[in-house]
């Protein structure tokens, strides 16, 4: 039951990224070719801003999930009432602070932008972005939570996945039918806010969790120290838009939003292998099952590994050729940034590689301990991005981020390899090392391969085939190689699961 939940809460994370990939490269498409760049721009940041209160949730999120497992493995439904109703509470505090921060927002920020969009017309798009993240917090995200817990993820992303599609489709049709920005953002919020709806009719419906019987004194362990860790990681993961609005403009900030489209969407499909198993090792570390995880987490590493370095080595060789597709036409901005394109395709890489050691970690609940290597990441990211911008521009920002994640990820290995897993770090270096060497083979033989111009959608897509085809062979054939016998239990498991469907 177990691994089957795992894999539909994989399988169903996956088709979600990638549908929101999707998303993510066709509205802006219509947003820069039917408002220009410095509206994709203006969009572009004061998301980014509004993601800045998003910090309390990531600090109370993974802290809420590690509570329940337990009372989830014990089927104690009184603790799970009381730590759900904590965590209400403390989310609808959140709604009222991001109400008090989207005032103070829409003060200050429409004066940093006003000689490029009227002060109204920036408030205004202010309020109306803000209001599905709102309901969100009032309503819906301790449901979430306990269904994430309940190894039953593929429930949120199944209403995520019908939401996102008609914010497509409304989408595309507002803007053909010639409506502002501001409707078009409005209809968009409006639709999001049915996800809190339909997963809190889910769990009442299935589960007949009533949290008015739950005990208001009830408190939540770690939320602080979760807090805490993840403010710094929420700062770390904005401090570029941020940058790049205070020391450059509107029109850098949509060139940095056109490329960060491509590696988060790419980063959110590689994710969903990494959280969809989050709930099961959980699991595992509430009923103690040490052994388990470890021979677990090892064949898990293997698929892990091969998928991100498949799919970051196609990216890096990738973007820039689908960037001068995706913005043919564009000239009010430089969109064609190859080195740029490669930092940052590389910070979300090395990104990409701590996910299942930082699951791993906050799923064992160890919040405090890793707190530390979070705030060095966030300040060495803005201090390293505020000096290098100024000489480098957008280049210097994607060091400093570049930078700062190298030095968390090395961090969390070392912690989850030490104090969680109870091994030796060495066996995660193997594995980063052969990552590299994969990618350095894979991209010499794709510079020797007799290259044609990309200059549409279908030769961008044929080398695109041709690419994947190189990089996964390589990356397959090495790490078969290396790890022989986690592939050998990978196809027992197989065969033994075919087995008893035949039976």
């Amino acid at each position: 039951m177990r691994s089957k939940k795992a894999f539909y809460n994989t399988i169903s994370t996956l088709i979600l990224q990638i549908i929101i990939l999707f998303a993510g490269f066709i509205i802006p498409r219509y947003i820069i070719t039917s408002f220009g760049s410095d509206v994709n721009g203006l969009v572009s940041s004061i998301s980014q801003f509004l993601g800045y209160i998003a910090l309390l949730e990531s600090g109370v999120g993974p802290v809420v999930r590690s509570a329940l497992y337990k009372p989830i493995a014990n089927k104690d439904k009184e603790t799970i009432t009381n730590i759900l109703k904590a965590s209400e509470r403390f989310f609808r505090i959140i709604a009222i602070i991001f109400l008090i921060y989207l005032l103070i927002l829409s003060s200050i920020y429409p004066i940093i932008v006003n000689k490029q969009f009227d002060y109204w017309y920036t408030v205004s798009l202010i309020l109306i972005i803000s209001i599905s993240t709102f309901f969100e917090y009032y309503f819906g995200m301790s449901y979430m939570l306990y269904l994430q817990a309940e190894q039953k993820k593929y429930i949120t992303s199944t209403i995520q996945i019908i939401t996102y599609i008609l914010n497509v489709i409304i989408v595309i049709i507002l803007i053909k039918f010639g409506f502002g920005i501001h409707i078009v953002k409005l209809a968009s919020g409006l639709i999001f806010l049915l996800r809190p709806i339909f997963q809190n009719l889910y769990v009442r419906k299935k589960y007949h969790i009533d949290l008015k019987f739950g005990d208001k004194n009830y408190k939540l362990e770690k939320k602080w120290d979760g807090l805490a860790q993840h403010i710094a990681g929420v700062i770390h993961s904005n401090t570029d838009v941020t940058v790049l609005t205070f020391f450059s403009n509107l029109a850098e900030v949509s060139v940095y939003s056109v490329y960060s489209m491509v590696t988060r969407g790419i980063k959110s499909i590689v994710q969903s292998f990494a959280s969809g198993v989050e709930a099961t090792f959980g699991d595992m570390i509430a009923k103690s099952e040490k052994e388990n995880l470890n021979k677990k987490f090892k064949l898990y590493e293997y698929v892990y590994y091969t998928i991100t370095t498949i799919f970051y080595t196609c990216t890096l060789i990738l973007i820039v050729p689908f960037v001068k597709v995706y913005t043919l036409g564009i000239s009010d901005a430089n969109y064609i940034r190859p080195l740029f394109g490669i930092l940052l395709v590389v910070g979300e890489f090395v990104n990409l590689i701590r996910m299942p050691y930082l699951y791993l970690t906050l799923s064992m609940g160890h919040f405090k301990e890793t707190s530390k290597g979070a705030w060095v990441e966030a300040l060495s990211n803005i201090i390293l991005s505020v000096i290098l911008v100024i000489k480098w521009g957008i280049i210097g920002v994607a060091i400093g981020t570049l930078v700062s994640m190298v030095i968390r990820t090395v961090e969390i290995i070392y912690h989850a390899s030490k104090y969680v897993l109870e091994r030796s770090i060495m066996i995660s270096i193997k594995n980063v090392f052969f990552t590299i060497m994969e990618t350095i083979i894979s991209t010499i033989i794709i510079y020797y391969i007799p290259k044609f111009e990309v200059v549409s959608y279908s030769s961008w897509f044929i080398f695109a085939i041709i690419t994947f085809i190189v990089v996964s062979i390589v990356t397959v054939f090495i790490n078969t190689m290396i790890n022989r016998s986690e592939l050998n239990s990978i196809l027992n498991l197989l065969k033994g699961k075919l087995k008893r469907k035949g039976e």
